[in-house]
């Protein structure tokens, strides 16, 4: 008996320390940015790299991704236009996103052709964290994260 209750605690840790290989505590690559709604230019863009070696599915999304958020996004919503986060590559990208309220948002194909995007409705004010990936594993790839409250690409 105590065997199995040493090697289930054991399972369990395993599964704690993978669920957690997204840091959302890390320093962004490309940095952190303040946009309140309404900001211009619409759409905000940075050009990254795309990919990672870590899978995704251990937070239920599809894709590749880095450890560290690739952007930190605070943003300030306002009454009645949506948060629009989507990404442009020549590459399959897909988009994970930890929302203020701390939950995941994720896409593979939702943008044009097999680019991801995402649309906050009601968006809430604070921080997201953004990871742009590569579908499949092995390669870092070019890619535009855009940020509108407009239109996606």
């Amino acid at each position: 008996m105590r065997y199995s209750l040493i090697t289930a605690v054991a399972a369990v840790g395993m599964i704690a320390v993978s669920a957690h290989a997204q840091n959302v505590s890390l320093s962004p690559t490309y940095g952190t940015i303040a946009l309140n709604s309404g900001f211009s230019p619409d759409p905000y863009v940075v050009s990254l790299d795309a990919g990672g070696s870590i899978s995704a599915s251990n937070i239920g999304c599809t894709g590749y991704i880095a450890n560290a958020p690739d952007l930190r996004l605070n943003y300030r919503a306002g009454d009645s236009l949506p948060l629009i986060i989507s990404v442009s590559s020549e590459a399959d990208t897909t988009l994970v996103i930890n929302t203020p309220n701390g939950g995941w948002a994720c896409n593979d194909d939702g943008g044009e052709g097999s680019n991801p995007s995402i649309r906050f409705s009601a968006p809430q004010s604070g921080q997201y964290d953004i990871w742009v990936g590569t579908y499949s594993s092995g390669g870092i790839r070019s890619a535009d994260l855009h940020i509108s409250e407009l239109y996606s690409q």
